[in-house]
């Protein structure tokens, strides 16, 4: 039996179980766990202890998340620790309690369309479509695309749908709605947060709005911080050297933020 038909046929039981116990009865394999880092080797772009965190919260993550491929797709051992180990980057530090708020996470073939509407100052009522690679909702479920978390490990540095939206149940872990500040440690305050945020959004805005050279993904300038957080955290972890050569300040923020630099152990570029 796979590690991933173990997890899910004996899913409910281990839910409950106390992390110890997941971690000495159903650890992710030696062989398994190096496949995943050699595919995503930004994974191994921190200390070895970092590392290791990083192991031990995966395999929790499997234990306690139920995953539902849709669209056909079959779901994978290899699939399976890939999507846990990216999620679980951005609660290094403070372990699964950001996303103890929900369980589901649906993985897509493929992206989707979504039909949205809006309502003007006026109180008339738009629609429209919107092509998601993966959506966070605050209860759950997680939505990703295969093709774009598959992608990601071929496409360039600094796109990752994985960190994109778990960073977003990171930010709505302190309410319904995601606004681009998650809970924050002691040592940054809430104004030092979003003045660090806002600048590198207005400059990221500025070159784009001028036609100015920019490596960062334009859709961080799409909705304010509420998309600004998750895209400079998808290049925070994998590609830690442009950010920080583009957005120094908001570079050594994050360093503080999620303590740790990947920058001093990602190869140079």
């Amino acid at each position: 039996m796979s590690l991933l038909s173990a997890l899910l046929n004996t899913w409910w039981p281990v839910s409950w179980m106390p992390d110890a116990w997941v971690l000495r009865h159903r650890p992710i394999p030696d062989a398994l766990w190096q496949t995943t880092l050699r595919k995503h080797p930004f994974l191994t772009w921190r200390s070895p202890q970092r590392l290791q965190t990083l192991r031990q919260l995966s395999t929790v993550f499997l234990a306690r998340k139920q995953f539902t491929p849709l669209d056909g797709l079959t779901l994978t051992d290899d699939m399976a620790v890939a999507i846990a180990a990216q999620a679980c980057l951005p609660v290094q530090r403070w372990g699964l309690g950001p996303y103890a708020s929900f369980v589901g996470v649906v993985i897509r073939a493929d992206q989707v369309v979504a039909q949205r509407e809006w309502m003007d100052e006026a109180g008339v009522v738009h629609h429209h479509e919107e092509v998601l690679a993966g959506e966070a909702q605050p209860d759950g479920p997680i939505m990703l695309s295969w093709t774009d978390v598959h992608d990601g490990s071929q496409r360039h540095q600094g796109y990752n749908v994985v960190v994109h939206e778990f960073a977003h149940a990171l930010d709505m872990h302190n309410g319904p709605e995601a606004d681009g500040c998650p809970p924050l440690p002691r040592d940054i305050s809430r104004t030092e947060w979003l003045d660090t945020l806002w600048q590198g959004f207005d400059a990221h805005r500025d070159a784009l709005a001028h036609g100015d050279p920019t490596w960062l993904d334009p859709y961080a300038a799409s909705a304010g911080l509420v998309e600004f957080f998750p895209v400079v955290c998808e290049a925070f972890f994998t590609a830690p050297h442009h950010l920080q050569r583009d957005h120094p300040a908001v570079y050594a923020l994050l360093c503080r933020y999620f303590q740790e630099s990947p920058h001093e152990h990602a190869p140079a570029e």
